[in-house]
């Protein structure tokens, strides 16, 4: 088995081998790119890290070549990277994925597993667009943040007819927050709610606005929703 795995790192330094293997990660690369680019459901849409992922899975080729199998560069290089700061902050998991995906395909390439780089690549790349159109993960029972602004004036049910309207809507509802401002009973609510299916969002929002006591409504979304 170390045989085996000596006989990986001794990568050929041939002009030819080292355009085939730069030419297998740059396709691999373009197709994790594009895949990216198709399956990609955020808010936060860049050009330039889509063109990071192709570079990165060169880069990384490159970097395999480079050590091969001698410890010493290894090293080095180790000790060169630790000097640069990267300051850019990666927020969507979806985006770690691919720069790991980017990665390791690079890797597969710069060792001269070429068959290995592109099936997996191809394979990985299935799997993700398999998710992405037919939502795999995504649940229909979303929970939302609401928000009413409103006024008990003496005597009023206005509370009680809130409670009824959100039972009516919502399959649940939890009180998270509740505000009292100034002396006219202003009072600020925020539920967690999971709409009923059938019920929209748009019918809730109108029921509520038009109790007299109620000043403001809103009800906001997550990311994943809006987009």
């Amino acid at each position: 088995m170390i045989q085996d795995f000596q006989q990986i790192t001794q990568l050929s330094t041939h002009p030819g081998t080292l355009l085939l293997h730069l030419g297998v990660a740059l396709l691999c690369g373009i197709l994790i790119a594009l895949v990216y680019r198709y399956t990609y459901k955020g808010t936060n849409y860049s050009w330039s890290f889509v063109q990071a992922l192709v570079l990165l899975n060169l880069i990384t080729a490159v970097v395999i070549l480079v050590i091969g199998n001698n410890l010493a560069r290894a090293f080095g290089l180790v000790g060169a990277m630790s000097i640069i700061r990267f300051r850019t902050a990666v927020k969507d998991t979806q985006d770690i994925v691919f720069i790991f995906f980017a990665l390791v395909s690079g890797m597969a390439a710069g060792v001269g597993l070429t068959y290995v780089a592109f099936i997996s690549t191809l394979f990985i790349c299935l799997i993700i667009i398999l998710m992405a159109a037919t939502d795999f993960g995504k649940t229909t029972k979303r929970q939302l943040l609401l928000q009413i602004i409103y006024l008990v004036p003496p005597e009023s049910e206005v509370e009680q007819e809130l409670s009824r309207h959100l039972k009516r809507f919502c399959r649940n509802v939890r009180l998270v927050n509740l505000r009292q401002y100034g002396q006219e009973q202003e009072m600020e609510a925020h539920y967690h709610i999971t709409l009923r299916n059938g019920s929209g969002s748009g019918e809730l929002l109108r029921t509520l606005k038009a109790m007299p006591q109620v000043q403001s409504v809103q009800l906001f979304f997550d990311e994943d929703e809006g987009a």
